[in-house]
């Protein structure tokens, strides 16, 4: 496996070494050890699998207090995947980072806790799996709005598909700060 660095501390692509020849291929989408010798730790306890389609957007979720990471990947498709450091605190405050997850690239991202998380469909379809490190917590379901202007997030398009969880989303700076994950370094 590969493990690429982004420009967030924390949020990593990761690229698993892929087996294949005509009948197919095989790659390993998660390894406890393999991750630890990569310095990561994590242990998911809920998969999750959606599937959208073109022009969907998803995000920019987060749960807070009872913070989820992520592993994200697609199985079918292709979509353009979002993580926003949203800890308070943090050097990296309001930034972003992006990779393109297609099912032909095998990639996954790597979405720590105390990070808003989206992603828009590119393909006519896209199906989409998210390991995650705590259960959903409805309580602590939050997000931000997916084109607010102080994130800079260059989504590729303009009018995504939205659900009305997501149209009524607020920007970064109207979340109140006890709704926002603390950075510990």
């Amino acid at each position: 496996m590969k493990v690429i660095e982004t420009a967030l501390p924390g949020a990593l692509i990761i690229e698993p070494q892929v087996f294949g020849d005509a009948r197919g291929f095989f790659y390993e989408s998660y390894n406890k050890g393999r991750w630890q010798e990569a310095g990561i730790e994590a242990e998911f306890i809920q998969t999750n699998v959606s599937r959208s389609a073109k022009g969907v957007l998803r995000g920019l979720h987060y749960q807070w207090p009872n913070p989820q990471g992520k592993l994200v990947s697609v199985l079918e498709g292709e979509v353009y995947d979002v993580a926003v450091d949203i800890r308070r605190g943090s050097p990296t405050f309001g930034r972003s980072a992006a990779v393109m997850l297609t099912a032909d690239n095998h990639r996954h991202f790597w979405v720590p806790e105390g990070f808003a998380h989206g992603f828009c469909v590119l393909s006519e379809f896209a199906t989409f799996t998210y390991q995650c490190t705590a259960l959903y917590d409805a309580s602590a379901d939050a997000g931000i709005r997916w084109n607010d202007a102080a994130l800079g997030i260059d989504w590729p398009l303009s009018e995504p598909l939205l659900s009305d969880k997501d149209r009524k989303t607020p920007l970064l700076q109207d979340v109140p700060a006890e709704r926002l994950p603390v950075f510990m370094p």
